[in-house]
């Protein structure tokens, strides 16, 4: 929403809470199709598909590229999705944290830091399960428990941080009256 309409809003005695309903865009269809194939994948991976087997492989293949993808989009997508538009640093970290304390905290159209820094642990760890995924077919690595230990305990730890995330989101979107799951459907949030 522009400062203009906004203005016009004010002038005609509406308060800024009448423009919750309107909304503007800021996750891309590259952004979402990321998320929700990400979902899917961790969701058939972890919980239906048998380990090792073909599906499950395919799927982590799937998700070795999606991560690619995203990574790209990265650096050349849309404002929101430019890992310079959420880096997380230590500042940002704690004057999150620190406004969270004392009731102070802003809104953050995009990703806020605290969830900025869950993404990017997600992400690496979803890309450390689909190399050391990969690995377990090489002739190399072939029956290593070593390595498939490895593998599982690491997509264990994606669970445990992906069941974190959506109750984040959950508490959220309380927080801040606003749906974020929804938004990430959507791709829009409220002005």
């Amino acid at each position: 929403m522009t400062g203009i309409s906004l203005k016009k809003k004010e002038e005609e005695g509406q308060e800024p809470s009448d423009t919750a309903t309107e909304t503007i865009r800021v996750w891309d269809p590259v952004v979402r199709l990321f998320h929700w194939t990400i979902v899917a994948a961790c969701t058939l991976n972890l919980f239906i598909l048998e380990e090792g087997k073909y599906w499950h492989r395919i799927t982590g293949y799937v998700v070795a590229a999606a991560i690619v993808i995203r990574i790209l989009w990265g650096f050349v997508g849309t404002k929101h999705a430019r890992f310079s538009d959420f880096l997380p640093t230590p500042s940002r970290v704690m004057e999150q944290i620190l406004d969270m304390i004392d009731g102070s905290e802003k809104r953050y159209l995009g990703h806020n830091p605290l969830a900025s820094v869950m993404m990017l642990i997600l992400m690496a760890l979803l890309a450390a399960t689909a190399l050391t995924g990969w690995m377990t077919t090489l002739d190399a690595f072939w029956g290593e428990k070593w390595l498939e230990k490895l593998h599982g305990t690491i997509a264990n730890g994606i669970m445990v941080l992906a069941f974190a995330h959506a109750g984040a989101a959950i508490v959220e979107s309380w927080r801040h009256r606003e749906n974020l799951v929804w938004s990430m459907v959507t791709g829009r949030k409220k002005a």
